[in-house]
């Protein structure tokens, strides 16, 4: 008897968790069902709210390959292959291109979401988004104030992009689109009329680095998207300008912006505590402050201007940057050093060491840097003039030649000895400076008692100088020689170089190489 009571309970436990494991089963296949009926009927609603909402919010065809929805954690959406087109005008005008690719986005919702209008989005995030602004002639062909009848069903919060890239582009001849590459840009309070706050990090090729900017973006301009206003501040950290070929160094920059994206005026900072030149590998530091206005439908730059300091001396230039297609980029600059020190810029463009002389600068050039692959150095050139005032040779023997040239110019000569007390000298010239040499169309020296006029070159390496010209001289030859009967023996050639008032006017020749130049006649003249 109790036996039979026993099997007869454990038949009734098994009998109530089958019927719970059927229930489990047919639950479990009732919510497979409507999971299915769900994503069925939410995919449909949910890809006509993503291209209502983006072509109302940029009044634009769009067209999408992918799209997929899944239940299993809430509503989880992706699409793939989105684009987004220009303005029928702007299309019809020629900028065939679409103005937004975005190549993977996903973001997450609650089911409830489906019954809410507008739905909202916590985070977007894209990958592979690519923004193609016209040039700005396409872009005027769209007729103002006219929009898309639609309504935004969206809302988001926040969008996370990666590996995306702007590009403004130009019908103009000879340039080329400007390219932006972005590697992840954050935009939070993302809404249709207000500017949306981002935190973007761009890739800068050359000199390669990564820029860091933080401001607002917008609203989107949909008549003319080149014309969205950007505003922020940047940081750019640990630019190698190694990249540069012909420069070396490490730079760091901060500054703001602001502007539209066509046209962006930047104000900003540099520092180089090891700024150089192949020409000579001398490090100086370089610092800048500059403002600079960003062409972006030519990719030209305007610096209005550098104010800069190398090493102990300041300078500013103006000038552009201009884009030249497929070649790179034409640097041409107006240059004025008011009181610099004619040290700092031959350590860093002249291999000498210590460098030649030392004194006070005053210089205006122009620079110019043509493109092409080669070192900067081999594509730089410069033309101007300048004055040089203080001058101290740094060879002993030079400074001491100089010095007993003006004693035996005063008429001096048993003064003139190694040792003698150092002179103040000037030199004015005017210059031209390409492939690594220095020629002077002239170069005037002053010193008491002469005035010596050169014309010739000066190579950079410090390889090689050759100069000639004329030495006028207060005294006469005989009276520049210490002994009593060479002076004697002088005397009759006096009239022969006795010239234009001077006592002397002597032809000369300055020839040698690194720091030890020669000095003597020149007899061919």
């Amino acid at each position: 008897m109790n036996e039979s009571i026993s099997d007869l309970t454990v038949r009734k436990h098994r009998g109530m968790w089958g019927w719970i494991l059927i229930s489990l089963l047919i639950a479990v296949i009732v919510l497979a069902v409507i999971g299915e009926i769900v994503v069925h009927r939410a995919m449909p609603i949910l890809k006509g709210r993503v291209i209502e909402t983006l072509s109302t919010r940029f009044n634009s065809r769009v067209e999408m390959e992918g799209f997929s929805v899944s239940v299993r954690k809430g509503l989880e959406v992706a699409g793939d292959g989105l684009r987004l087109y220009p303005q029928d005008e702007v299309v019809a005008a020629g900028a065939t291109d679409p103005l937004i690719t975005l190549g993977h986005f996903s973001f997450h919702a609650s089911l409830s979401g489906l019954f809410v209008k507008p739905m909202h989005v916590g985070t977007v995030h894209v990958a592979g988004m690519a923004i193609h602004i016209p040039p700005r002639e396409m872009r005027q062909q769209t007729p103002k104030g006219q929009r898309h009848l639609g309504k935004i069903k969206i809302l988001v919060d926040e969008i996370v992009f990666d590996d995306s890239k702007l590009i403004l582009g130009t019908i103009k001849p000879g340039k080329e689109p400007k390219d932006f590459e972005l590697s992840r840009i954050v935009m939070r309070n993302v809404g249709p009329d207000a500017p949306w706050r981002y935190d973007a990090t761009l890739v800068n090729a050359i000199p390669k680095g990564d820029i860091h900017a933080a401001g607002t973006f917008g609203p989107w301009n949909n008549e003319s998207p080149g014309d969205s206003t950007v505003t922020g501040r940047y940081t750019f950290d640990h630019a190698d300008l190694n990249t540069i070929k012909g420069i070396g160094g490490m730079l760091s920059s901060v500054g703001e912006f602001s502007g539209q994206l066509n046209r962006i005026v930047v104000d900003g900072t540099t520092e180089t505590p090891d700024f150089s030149l192949d020409t000579a590998n001398h490090p100086v530091p370089l610092h800048t402050k500059f403002h600079a206005i960003v062409d972006g439908t030519s990719g030209d730059t305007y610096l209005q201007p550098v104010e800069a300091q190398l090493g102990g001396s300041e300078f500013t230039c103006s000038g552009a940057v201009v884009n030249v297609k497929g070649k790179g980029h034409i640097i041409d600059l107006d240059v004025n050093v008011p009181a610099g020190r004619i040290q700092d810029f031959l350590q860093v463009a002249v291999k000498t060491t210590p460098v030649v002389m030392t004194g006070r600068l005053r210089m205006k050039t122009k620079l110019h840097i043509r493109p092409g692959p080669e070192s900067v150095s081999k594509k730089i050139g410069l033309k101007g003039g300048f004055t040089l005032e203080q001058i101290h040779f740094t060879n002993p023997e030079v400074e001491d030649k100089v010095d007993m040239l003006s004693l035996r110019a005063q008429g001096d000569p048993k003064a003139a000895k190694p040792g003698a007390e150092d002179v103040h000298s000037e030199m004015v010239g005017e210059f031209v400076m390409d492939a690594g040499r220095l020629r002077f169309s002239k170069l005037n020296y002053s010193l008491p008692g002469a005035d010596v006029m050169l014309a010739g070159e000066y190579t950079l390496d410090g390889e090689r100088f050759e100069f000639e010209g004329k030495v006028r001289t207060k005294a006469k030859v005989s009276q520049m020689v210490a002994s009593r009967w060479k002076s004697i023996l002088l005397k009759p050639v006096d009239p022969f170089f006795k010239k234009d008032g001077a006592g002397a006017v002597i032809p000369v020749k300055v020839s040698g190489t690194k720091s030890a130049p020669k000095f003597g006649l020149d007899l061919h003249h």
